[in-house]
């Protein structure tokens, strides 16, 4: 082939090795990990077409159902205590508040 040096045969053999040695370093990872990140991406699309349908929505009723399921979600993690750790500051502040097992629990202990 007219342009390419004499290390063309050598480059093609480095290349072909190369990709044999990155499928299997793909083959080495978890299954589990695949698992993750396809239901990564099934997630993001779900997502995705949730948002373009309540979109179209009344506006009203979207906000309304969206305060509901945010205040009941936040309520159970001030009370049962079982909050991601990216939402803990805001649960600490927050359960001083509201009551929470914890508080009930050693109530009825007599602590």
């Amino acid at each position: 082939m007219p342009g390419l040096g004499s290390n063309t045969p050598v480059m093609l053999i480095f290349a072909v090795t190369k990709s044999a040695t990155i499928a299997d370093r793909l083959r080495l990872i978890p299954i589990d990990f695949w698992l993750k990140l396809g239901l990564g991406v099934l997630a993001i699309i779900v997502a995705i077409v949730l948002l373009r349908k309540l979109a179209h929505m009344n506006k009203l009723v979207l906000t309304v159902v969206t305060g509901l399921v945010i205040s009941f979600l936040g309520f159970s993690w001030i009370y049962e205590r079982n909050e991601p750790n990216w939402a803990s500051p805001v649960v600490n502040v927050l359960s001083g508040f509201f009551p929470s097992k914890g508080k009930l629990e050693q109530k009825k202990s007599g602590l």
